[in-house]
Parts: structure tokens; sequence; C-alpha cells
């Protein structure tokens, strides 16, 4: 078993903070904004935007674990698993998400993660912390964006030979 640490690449962590300063100044202007007004639904609307930061919050990518027969990402509360055997290829590339458009997911607050598309990488999934440090997990039937602290090794320890893309 070997663990991979997830940091934080720049685009993530200011990303993160413009989102959460947002989301508080949203919630500031609003408390100020509709004080005066008695609606139980205004009451609750202005905090709307704190919960924003708080739905991201479990969907962190803490980091990777390769085990003898699985790839587990590590979540806040959970961890993802994809097995081994229907792994095809390993491919580090600082460039995977480049182009890339997202279907549904998270684009910054917190982390890169769900579902993406490029004309490179066709549809995929991510679970990315730093957009340089990107691996690519082809297997039988999908593909996986990944950003381990060392994608060099995180390759080379799955002992596959990388493929082009």
């Amino acid at each position: 078993m070997k663990i991979y640490r997830a940091p934080w690449g720049k685009t993530l962590f200011w990303m993160s903070a413009l989102v959460t300063v947002i989301c508080i100044g949203a919630t500031v202007v609003t408390l100020g904004a509709l004080r005066d007004f008695r609606s139980p639904l205004l009451a609750v609307l202005q905090w709307l935007p704190l919960v924003f930061p708080f739905a991201c919050l479990p969907f962190i990518v803490r980091g990777y674990v390769i085990t003898d027969d699985a790839i587990l990402i590590r979540r806040l509360f959970w961890n993802t698993r994809y097995e081994r055997a229907f792994l095809r290829s390993a491919e580090a590339d600082p460039e995977a998400m480049k182009g890339s458009i997202r279907t549904c997911g998270n684009g910054g607050g917190y982390s890169f993660t769900g579902w993406y598309w490029s004309k490179r990488l066709g549809a995929y999934r991510c679970f990315v912390n730093d957009l340089n440090r990107t691996v690519v997990l082809r297997f039988v039937t999908r593909t996986i964006v990944v950003s381990p602290d060392d994608p060099q090794d995180f390759v080379a320890t799955l002992g596959l030979s990388e493929t082009p893309a």
C-alpha cells in the first residue's frame, strides 16, 4: 500500500479563497439588507450563500492510496474505489485538463471534481487539486484524472507502461 498526498495548486487555492469570500460577503450583505423584513422565507434565504462552501467540503480530495487491488481516492468522509484489474494505462500528463469542459461537478470550490469532457480525453471523471500534477488513468470502461503529489512515482507504482493519449 502506498499513500500519496493531494496538495492544492495555486489555481485551486485562489478559486477557493474567492468562493469563500463571495459566499461570506453575500451573506453579510443580505443580512444587512434584509434585516428589516420579517419573512420566514427571507430569514432562510439570507443564509443560503453559506450553504455552497459547506456543500463542497465533503468532496475535497485528501489523497490517493494504491493497494494491491485498487486505487482509492480519499475524500473527507469516504473513499472512492477503482479496481486495478480494470486499469489499462497510466500517464503523468500536466496538461490533461487543458481545454476541458465541466459537464457536472465542482470547478474549483475546494477541489476540481466531477465529470468533464475534452477533445483529447473524451468524457472523464476527475479528482484533482493541482492542475499541474495530473495523471490520466485509463480503465476498460472509463477514464479518470487524479493529481498526486508525485505523478511520476504514482505511475511507476502502478507498474504499467505509459501510453500516449
